[in-house]
């Protein structure tokens, strides 16, 4: 059973991606999701250099476009967002597996043949069953022509069911019975890979508490175990989206408070401390506060590479506290390696 975290493709997730552990490393299968960014310049080249410094090497990257428009990025440009993907990740030594969905336009369709063809790792099929989306599952018809047009076996693609935002527990049931219903009306194909992913982490810190810790619970782990028990097939891989909401991000504006979203077995503890020493320092104080508390593992820094990092501030080690990359970086790496060790030793994430 692997892992596969849907990240979005920013600085903090591809930090901590490269920093997993070649243990952690053989268990995942990340996506990333390309985000919208008006004040980058050139999205595409900045995810390419970010995933050639970060993506370790033998590791397929399953890659999103799909948030992006589909017109020429540039002028000039020869192919939409696919197209140079495939092209840039390529001349890096970044395999690529591109993501495609049912209801793609055919010039989509055609840069992923291409980029499937040129990088030889398939392509992973994403189907919607979120309360938000407005698709309906591709009938056999649909699927048969998409393989055809993709002209790939359902041996070469991998299956994402992907149940989106779970904000309470009726809204997890409600998923939990779709994405079943999804997994058996596309069960007759045998496809190399199965994995239904859901995302419970709210949209953003907005009214947390100042100052201590607030449990946030992990409703897509508890929608996948649901899943699990309903469902007499194969099971699923389990995907999540890390410790963000599954949405693409509304741009932010300000600095954000001292935060960091711990991942425990049940349930994330945000912590939000208010800004009152200059800078960061205040995460010192909240880093401090996260070593001495019972959420603190046993394996305390070895646990991963942003619990290291996390212990040098409470210890006062480092210079700076960092900001808002780094401790999203932190706290994604620490949610790889919880997620992936919990379904390693005990078959649930």
């Amino acid at each position: 059973m692997a892992y596969v975290p849907i990240l979005k493709g920013k600085a903090g997730e591809f930090s901590a991606l490269e920093h997993v552990t070649p243990a952690v490393r053989s268990g995942i299968r990340p996506v990333m999701e390309l985000v919208p960014d008006p004040d980058v310049r050139d999205v595409l080249e900045t995810f390419c250099d970010r995933a050639m410094d970060a993506v370790p090497q033998g590791t397929v990257l399953t890659v999103d476009s799909g948030a992006l428009p589909t017109v020429r990025v540039l002028a000039g440009d020869a192919g939409g967002p696919m197209a140079r993907l495939s092209e840039s990740l390529g001349l890096r030594g970044v395999a690529m597996c591109p993501v495609v969905r049912h209801t793609d336009e055919k010039g989509v369709l055609t840069e992923a043949v291409q980029a499937a063809a040129a990088h030889r790792r398939g392509a992973c099929l994403r189907v919607s069953v979120a309360v938000d989306s407005p698709q309906c599952l591709p009938d056999h018809a649909q699927i048969r022509g998409l393989l055809k047009v993709l002209r790939l076996e359902p041996e070469e693609v991998d299956l994402l069911i992907d149940a989106g935002p779970v904000d309470s527990e009726i809204a997890r049931d409600r998923l939990a019975d779709r994405a079943v219903v999804a997994l058996k009306a596309l069960a007759p194909w045998r496809w190399r890979h199965e994995c239904v992913a859901a995302g419970a982490f709210p949209v953003n810190l907005t009214g947390f508490p100042r100052g201590r810790a607030t449990p946030v619970a992990r409703r897509d782990a508890q929608l996948w175990r649901r899943v699990l028990n309903g469902y007499g097939g194969r099971p699923p891989d389990f995907g999540d989206f890390g410790v963000t909401h599954p949405r693409m991000p509304v741009r932010s504006r300000g600095t954000p408070d001292p935060n960091m979203r711990y991942t425990t077995p049940d349930a994330w503890q945000v912590f939000v401390y208010p800004r009152v020493r200059s800078g960061n320092d205040d995460f010192f104080v909240l880093s401090a506060d996260l070593v001495d508390s019972p959420h603190w593992p046993a394996t305390g820094a070895r646990t991963s590479w942003g619990d290291a990092r996390l212990k040098e501030c409470a210890h006062r080690q480092r210079p700076k506290a960092g900001g808002g990359t780094e401790w999203r970086a932190w706290a994604t790496s620490h949610h790889l390696a919880v997620v992936w060790s919990n379904l390693t030793a005990f078959g649930h994430p």
